[in-house]
């Protein structure tokens, strides 16, 4: 392993530049939290990869008009965008602690890039993340085993901000359904058809989704009961310390990627909102929220709703072939072709054999997972359920009994 690269201080006021009520707030959860913050206290290992963002630049009404057949009152999700790729793009290293009490402690660098190359907005959604896991980590309930552990951080002589975070695990819920969905292509092609043998690998599979996206939404009710928001939502921003079926009462799902995660308590709503979650409130004065309490109804409404997408991903991807449905498609079908309408989206899939174990596993608990589904996608924002209460239906343990 190398060393981590040169320039020990970890420059909280530099990288709160971008918003100066961060600077303070931070400052004194970084004390409370005893963050690492000498370069020379890690090392860096090997690239693990690299992603970036995408910006949404434009958008205008349902494309389907007044007048479809699966029309509905109020979809404000409901649009056609323009989406371009952000200028922001986020390397992943696997590193360890060198030095200190947690020496050996394996960590993942999060490296954001300099203004030079990512600008404004890498400073703003590096000083936002620091800042949200600092003000999660530093709750009189304690740590919440369903988020990544923030433990350190620096800066480089290039501008570049480090976020080293414990290493629980580095395949995501994507990487999960994806694995997933391979194997059943190859024992597809293969003819595996013992019906013994398939039936517990279902059953197998449908155990290990539930396990998933019970730790999914406790970590949400956390993040909301702690008035923050995720906003960036989807399946590889959920890190996991296992894919193997067989392991899914160990399994320990975790949210990441808190770039875009806004303040929702009263005080913050009646400020400036801030560059990254101005999207999130025009969106909210289109629906409709606009006091402090139904702007906080609505962020979180929100969240639910991407929340829900994220279930129909993980009911569907993991269940059939490779090709067959993917994220995009799928929203499509959702948003798009049906509408928010789970009922007749149900009757399209159950058409396609290709989709029958998908349609199977929402269909438990007498259509507990089609009746979920539907209520997270509410087209209304005020009909959404909390997370509590999400992880309270019935389809979050029908697949474990």
């Amino acid at each position: 392993m190398l060393r981590a690269p040169p320039d020990s201080l970890f420059p909280l006021r530099h990288i709160h530049k971008p918003n100066s009520l961060l600077r303070t707030r931070t400052t004194r959860f970084c004390c409370k939290a005893s963050l690492i913050t000498n370069s020379d206290s890690f090392e860096v290992g090997r690239l693990i990869g690299s992603y970036g963002f995408m910006n949404i630049t434009s958008s205008s009404g349902s494309p389907l008009g007044e007048d479809t057949e699966y029309s509905s009152g109020d979809l404000g999700r409901l649009r056609v965008q323009d989406v371009g790729e952000g200028s922001v793009k986020i390397r992943l290293y696997d590193g360890r602690v060198s030095q200190g009490p947690l020496k050996g402690t394996p960590v993942v660098f999060k490296v954001y890039p300099g203004q030079r190359a990512g600008g404004n907005e890498a400073d703003m959604m590096a000083a936002n993340e620091l800042n949200a896991h600092l003000f999660l980590q530093n709750s009189s309930n304690g740590i919440c085993q369903n988020l990544a552990i923030l433990i350190g951080g620096f800066e480089t002589k290039t501008g570049e901000q480090w976020l080293a975070f414990r290493n629980h695990g580095k395949s995501s819920a994507a990487d999960y359904a994806k694995v997933m969905s391979e194997k059943v292509s190859r024992n597809r092609a293969a003819g595996v058809w013992n019906k013994f043998e398939q039936e517990e690998t279902i059953k197998r599979r449908r155990y290990f989704v539930t396990k998933l996206l019970q730790g999914i939404m406790r970590g949400l009710a956390y993040m909301h009961d702690h008035d923050r928001l995720h906003q960036s939502l989807g399946p590889a921003s959920v890190i996991l310390n296992t894919i193997t079926e067989r392991d899914a009462a160990y399994l320990v799902p975790r949210l990441r990627d808190l770039a875009f995660s806004v303040d929702i308590g009263y005080s913050n709503l009646e400020g400036d909102p801030g560059l990254l979650s101005e999207g999130l409130w025009r969106r909210a004065s289109t629906a409709g929220a606009f006091t402090p309490m139904e702007k906080r109804a609505f962020g979180i409404s929100d969240d639910i709703y991407e929340a829900g997408l994220l279930l129909a991903y993980l009911a569907f991807v993991p269940f059939c072939e490779a090709g067959i449905m993917d994220g995009l498609s799928l929203q499509r079908l959702l948003e798009s072709t049906f509408q928010l309408d789970l009922g007749a989206t149900r009757e399209y899939c159950l058409a396609d054999d290709r989709l029958l174990d998908a349609v199977k596993f929402l269909d438990l608990g007498d259509g507990a997972g089609w009746e979920l589904l539907q209520a997270m996608l509410n087209p209304d924002f005020r009909k959404r359920p909390i997370a509590q209460a999400v992880l309270n239906h019935r389809f979050m343990t029908v697949g474990i009994l």
